[in-house]
């Protein structure tokens, strides 16, 4: 009995000290909405909101509650009942401390008396800052944001759409952040330009919780954690499993003051942590441990927040390694003990900023330092959080100025409009009888760029501002672009990529565009801005996607092309909700942008290299004609005296030739291979690279190659056009992308002979009385297919879900670190 009582008061004094370190805001909304009755749930008091309480009162708008009549046996007493809005409505709660805010709204739908929930659409937003629009669920759901509060009121707005006519909640939580929870300057951008302070103010974003990790550990629930917040373990994101190995400690992690604390993440996520599995590596074999996080693929950034703790080194100084995001360098030869006061198994985080563009993943991989010795090669993770940047806020004060001069250059220009009409015209019956002679350097073709300072071994921009008429394309005034875009209306977007969102617009002389606009205000992606104005100001192909004008005016970057009706190749072979190509669409669409690849590679006298080819890149018009769009990454081809480029590696991941990879030797045998990529997509209907596939599916280059060469091409052919593909027709355009990715440069076809055999391919499907199909010139014949048992150990030597072979996993880790530099 008295060791009963001992083991009662030494529970309750733990209790005790808990409560005592236990996060205590200073602002603390628990609302149970649509609910008489108060609800206890991870120990937390949410309140019926059918009173006004602690300062919460809702306005404009009708509102109703409703109950679930059928509540399962292991709901939470939040999702059992909500609140209805037939109109616009907002929750108003006065705030105490201003700073930064979470906020959680809980969503869960049920059929009640008078509304089924799931039929809900509607938008909601915090302070006028949209957080969600066009928003419904089908199961239960939490958003989590963090925001800034800059005054003593909160306003959590829902708007119903017309659709649906209603929205509804279920629970809201606001509650304030500890002090520098966020930091205004202390994040990182990382991206091709390398590792710089992220230009804004980092405490004036939304942000939107996306994932939140415990890296090698279990579920965390909102009990084990002092903010309240859910942590998930790593396994289904990582690429390879083999290639992590779990550490653990019991130890309480040694917290610091001035570092991380129990708010910034709990105890267990610093008791456990990923580390590299070297158990089964019998020679010095460098790999990495990578995970793929998916995002939305949209126009975003997103905030990376990476926590580590040295739980698995004996002493201080022993273990240095790399970060990287997205394939770029975030941290090199990082030394936890050097950061931490030479203190083991003490928490550290460090902030990031990424932008993930149309990709839809954020990527997250580390490695040794070469710093590291032989024996102690390792590399650690302990948590991630990846959160999405809902909005750019620079400045609020601002925002009327903003809208008020839209309406003055919008009358200006078209006032300055119509003033060049009037003045072209006089200009037109003046001149009409003279003969104009165009300028020397109008004439000129890809070449002049040489003597102006450029050469094979610069970029395309290296030498633009030295000519006087590099730039051939029309200068579009600012204020044009902003009325055809209705200042840049959301509504208008089309599509995203790495260099901003593009919108589409009628300018006007009513000429349908694309309008291309860079992130405002940042200097980031200049080259390629400048690159792609040079190539496309001075080429003209019925291929080639063309360029209509640019504008640099206000420290903006704005491209503006022919609008291509039906996007981008990519969406038509695997996009949700589109009919899909035949495949005689599909082989045109291939001729097309050889076509229009050959005149790149041969138009010129040193011919243009595009750099970048894939489905993304190639667009398709109205009439589903193909052309060839993207070249910020072009580059001028070789000189006559010249083999290839040296260059550093550009590129995506999947269509990166390997040559070019190795030895950084760029030359159009690197386009011929990442256009074999592109006919194989064509064919199977599947991305370039798919981790979530088994490991010998994950690249598709090598697992299309290995059935081509089994001489079993037919058995992934996209199952929608199987039986529209004439089989001497698949011969031909088998044969052609294998060649096409041939291992090295000189065994490669050039474009023009690509473009021989595809055409010659489209022969053979409209007739089966040609003979012999022709071979492409200069290639050799493919080798023999690997014996089963030697492909059994190939792949055994790099095993695990979601990966390709041990050489794609090398290409993939040095190319991060290479991009990196």
């Amino acid at each position: 009995m008295k060791s009963c009582k001992v083991i009662l008061f030494f529970i309750l004094y733990l209790f005790l000290i808990y409560l005592s370190t236990a996060f205590s805001p200073q602002d603390n909304y628990l609302i149970n909405c649509g609910s008489n009755t108060d609800a206890i749930v991870d120990n937390r008091h949410f309140l019926g909101d059918s009173n006004d309480r602690n300062s919460v009162h809702t306005s404009q708008g009708k509102s109703i509650f409703q109950e679930n009549l059928n509540p399962s046996s292991n709901l939470s007493l939040l999702y059992t009942t909500a609140r209805v809005f037939n109109g616009a409505s907002k929750y108003v709660l006065n705030i105490k401390k201003i700073g930064t805010h979470f906020l959680r709204l809980h969503f869960s739908p049920f059929t009640a008396q008078n509304h089924d929930l799931r039929k809900a659409s509607f938008s909601f937003s915090a302070n006028g800052v949209l957080l969600f629009s066009n928003f419904s669920v089908n199961t239960t759901v939490l958003r989590e944001f963090i925001l800034m509060v800059d005054n003593f009121e909160l306003e959590i707005e829902f708007t119903p759409t017309y659709e649906s006519n209603f929205a509804f909640v279920n629970a809201i939580e606001v509650f304030s952040a500890p002090d520098d929870f966020i930091i205004g300057d202390g994040a990182k951008s990382v991206g091709p330009r390398g590792i710089q302070e992220f230009s804004q103010n980092m405490t004036l974003q939304t942000l939107e919780t996306v994932h939140r990790i415990n890296v090698g550990g279990l579920k965390l629930t909102p009990f084990n954690d002092t903010m309240w917040r859910s942590w998930v373990p790593d396994e289904v994101f990582l690429v390879l499993k083999s290639a992590a190995k779990i550490a653990r400690t019991s130890h309480v992690p040694k917290y610091q003051k001035g570092g991380a604390t129990r708010e910034i993440a709990p105890d267990n996520v610093y008791m456990t942590a990923q580390q590299m599995n070297r158990e089964n590596v019998t020679t010095d074999f460098i790999f990495n441990i990578t995970w793929n996080f998916p995002v939305d693929a949209g126009d975003a950034s997103h905030f990376v927040r990476l926590h580590f703790c040295d739980i698995v080194s004996m002493a201080p100084g022993q273990l240095y390694f790399n970060v990287y995001l997205n394939g770029f360098t975030a941290y090199k030869d990082l030394d936890l003990s050097s950061v931490t006061f030479r203190e083991l198994a003490t928490p550290y985080y460090i902030d990031f900023v990424v932008y993930s563009g149309s990709s839809g993943v954020v990527q997250v991989s580390i490695d040794p330092s070469n710093l590291s010795s032989t024996m102690r090669k390792n590399a650690i993770l302990n948590g991630v959080e990846i959160m999405k940047m809902v909005n750019y806020v620079a400045s609020k004060s601002g925002s009327k100025k903003r809208n008020v001069w839209v309406i003055v250059s919008s009358v200006l220009g078209s006032f300055i409009l119509l003033s060049v009409v009037i003045l072209a015209a006089l200009l037109f019956f003046v001149c009409r009888k003279k003969k104009l002679k165009p300028k020397r350097s109008e004439s000129a073709g890809w070449t002049p760029l040489c003597q102006y300072g450029s050469t094979s071994h610069g970029t395309l921009s290296d030498g633009t501002s030295a000519g006087p008429n590099v730039f051939l394309g029309q200068r579009i005034p600012f204020a044009e672009i902003q009325l055809a875009t209705n200042n840049f209306d959301k509504s208008l977007i089309v599509g995203s990529g790495g260099f901003g969102m593009v919108y589409k617009a009628v300018l006007g002389d009513n000429r349908k565009v694309a309008i291309k606009r860079g992130v405002p205000g940042s200097r980031q992606g200049l080259p390629e801005f400048h690159t792609e104005i040079t190539v496309l100001s001075k080429i003209r192909h019925h291929h080639l996607v063309s360029l209509v004008g640019y504008c640099e005016e206000q420290s903006e970057m704005i491209l503006v092309y022919e609008y291509m009706e039906k996007g981008p190749l990519k969406r038509h072979l695997y996009g949700a909700g589109i009919t899909p190509l035949s495949w005689k669409q599909r082989l045109e669409i291939c001729i097309g942008a050889a076509r229009g690849l050959h005149y790149l590679h041969t138009g010129f006298a040193q011919g243009i290299i595009h750099r970048d080819i894939k489905s993304t890149n190639i667009l398709l018009d109205e009439n589903y004609v193909a052309k060839v769009a993207d070249f910020g990454l072009s580059r001028t081809g070789p000189c006559l005296n010249e083999t290839h480029v040296s260059t550093g590696v550009k590129g995506s991941f999947g269509y990166l030739d390997p040559e070019y990879f190795r030895r950084q030797q760029l030359t159009d045998k690197s386009d011929v291979y990442s256009f074999g990529v592109v006919l194989f997509e064509v064919l199977c209907a599947r991305p370039a690279i798919d981790p979530l596939l088994s490991r010998e599916q994950v690249n598709l280059a090598e697992w299309a190659m290995q059935w081509q060469k089994d001489g079993q091409l037919e058995q992934i052919v996209d199952p929608r056009i199987r039986g529209q593909i004439k089989l001497s027709c698949l011969k031909k355009f088998g044969e052609t992308a294998e060649k096409c990715l041939a291992d090295y440069g000189i065994d490669r076809p050039t474009m023009g002979d690509v473009l021989w055999n595809l055409e010659y391919a489209f022969q053979l499907q409209e007739s089966d009385s040609l003979t012999e199909p022709h071979e492409i010139s200069n290639s050799i014949s493919p080798p023999l297919p690997l014996p089963e048992s030697l492909r059994n150990t190939q792949n055994e030597a790099y095993t695990g879900d979601g990966a390709s072979d041990i050489s794609t996993s090398q290409v993939f880790s040095q190319l991060m670190t290479n991009e990196g530099r």
